[in-house]
């Protein structure tokens, strides 16, 4: 597979609250039969999973780290992450290298669909699910072309005590 890059952008600092969708470019990727999407301004590069090191003792949605052009890499698996089954590695699945909190991290997706340009009017807030379910990780939802895209915020999918485990793991 052809490995594709992506210059990352600069991104407005965070705020206190959830987080809102806003209007722009979402590179859109598949996990089991939904869609996600996140900014692309967050987006590093994607590429084709390579070799994985695992690390000892870290969550097992950690599933270790790459040597990516000298650079230790954490990867983690976002479908065990978000609580679905594991799934074995196919030709299609790809390791999206993003920027959270000043941190590289890779994470594995079944597949990257394509980018795009939603506009504000065709995002939804996050829908309400009580207290007891943590959704401050999704910006939106995005309506395309009949078909709902969950838009995430990956600075919030792992949470300070997980993002510390991964940074610890390199």
């Amino acid at each position: 597979m052809e490995q594709a890059t992506i210059e990352m952008g600069t991104q407005d600092a965070g705020f206190p609250g959830a987080a809102k969708a806003k209007e722009g470019k979402y590179l859109t990727f598949v996990l089991g039969h939904e869609e996600y999407g996140l900014e692309i301004l967050k987006v590093r590069e994607i590429i084709s999973v390579m070799e994985i090191t695992e690390v000892p003792q870290v969550p097992a949605f950690i599933k270790g780290v790459i040597n990516l052009r000298g650079k230790v890499i954490p990867i983690i698996d976002l479908r065990l992450k978000f609580g679905m089954s594991a799934m074995e590695y196919t030709r299609e699945t790809c390791i999206i290298v993003v920027n959270v909190r000043d941190l590289l991290l890779g994470i594995v997706v079944d597949t990257v669909a394509e980018v795009l340009d939603i506009m504000e009017k065709d995002i939804d807030p996050s829908p309400a699910f009580g207290s007891a379910v943590r959704t401050d990780f999704i910006l939106g939802m995005g309506k395309v072309k009949g078909k709902v895209k969950i838009l995430l915020d990956i600075d919030r999918v792992l949470s300070s005590e997980e993002l510390e485990a991964v940074s610890e793991s390199v």
